[in-house]
């Protein structure tokens, strides 16, 4: 039987994931399922870079994520749910690959350089300034065929197809060169109109929300700011209750109705958000049920991580085999 080729996708464990999680990757995540073999990865050594003087979040973080993925549907006995720091072989081949990698390659990297203007040079770890090569290990130790991703990390992507040349270039031919995938929506505005959803600005919808916690975050949702009235012509383009409308709102002919109406300045904001919130609701309520019935079931969560993780382990353990005699290194006495 001919093998699936693989997927490694993943994230950092910083808390419950969002609406944008879901567009962003998730949903993407659950197609796939399909035709790859995925690894979803929980990053939890990356999350050290942000919570590294608060681990307990970063455990329940683990928890969070996990009940997240398999309330949306990711399946956890055809597909792995990995714990990064189970599996040492992710630093060491971080360690590896970290010589290959030039720091004028790493300042070349936008993604990186902009979260690096967000924080004090002073405040900036070792560990943060890498975790590009960290990723670029954690795609390639499963040798991975494509790798979904959000927008903002395709850079990540390149990077790693270059160290991904440059090893079976300099060593042996061992590592292919995975593709990026972006998902349908590549990026879903906070509900206060800023570029990215986040926890710690208050801006996002949890799958994890309650119906009321929704209906509450959507009233207080940015629309058009230049439209006073509910009888001014509004714009639909770059509003943020719109955009999450062109997301979710699965009636075309009703969301074509509003964008009509609403640039006509004969629908107000209140209609508009009300209908919003229905079709949020309506997505999270199968999510919400079935991360409920996890929650009391969490012998589920731990298999899942632990079944998939010792999977992971093997093939990890198999790849730094290939990697150390390519390389050269073995046991000098």
């Amino acid at each position: 039987m001919e093998q699936k080729p693989r997927i490694l996708t993943g994230m950092r464990p910083t808390g419950p994931l969002h609406l944008g999680h879901y567009v962003g990757a998730l949903e993407n995540w659950i197609t796939l399922q399909e035709k790859y073999a995925c690894y979803f990865l929980i990053a939890d050594y990356q999350a050290l870079g942000d919570y590294s003087d608060d681990i307990p979040r970063i455990r329940q973080s683990v928890i969070d994520v996990t009940l997240d993925w398999l309330a949306v549907g990711l399946n956890p006995n055809d597909h792995k749910f990995v714990i990064q720091s189970y599996i040492p072989e992710h630093a060491e081949l971080a360690m590896l690959l970290g010589t290959l990698v030039t720091l004028p390659r790493l300042h070349r990297n936008p993604t990186l350089k902009g979260e690096m203007d967000q924080q004090k040079a002073s405040d900036i770890t070792v560990a943060f300034y890498t975790y590009p090569v960290s990723q670029v290990a954690d795609i390639l130790l499963p040798k991975a065929h494509l790798v979904p991703v959000g927008e903002d990390q395709m850079p990540h992507i390149e990077l790693t197809r270059e160290v991904a040349r440059k090893f079976n270039r300099t060593y042996e031919d061992i590592f292919p060169e995975p593709k990026g995938l972006v998902g349908r929506i590549p990026r879903l505005v906070g509900i206060d109109g800023q570029a990215k959803m986040s926890k710690s600005l208050d801006n996002a919808i949890y799958l994890s929300d309650d119906k009321e916690t929704v209906n509450q975050k959507v009233r207080r949702m940015f629309t058009d700011p230049t439209r006073l009235r509910a009888t001014d012509p509004g714009h639909v383009e770059n509003n943020p209750v719109f955009m999450y409308h062109d997301a979710f709102n699965t009636d075309h002919a009703q969301l074509e109705d509003l964008k009509t109406r609403y640039r006509a300045g004969r629908v107000g904001d209140v209609e508009v958000k009300n209908i919003l919130a229905e079709h949020l609701n309506n997505f999270l309520d199968p999510i919400r049920e079935k991360r409920h019935y996890y929650e009391k079931n969490p012998s589920l969560v731990r298999d899942a991580l632990l079944q998939g993780t010792n999977h992971a382990k093997i093939l990890a353990e198999e790849t730094m085999r290939e990697v150390r005699e390519s390389m050269g290194i073995k046991q000098y006495v």
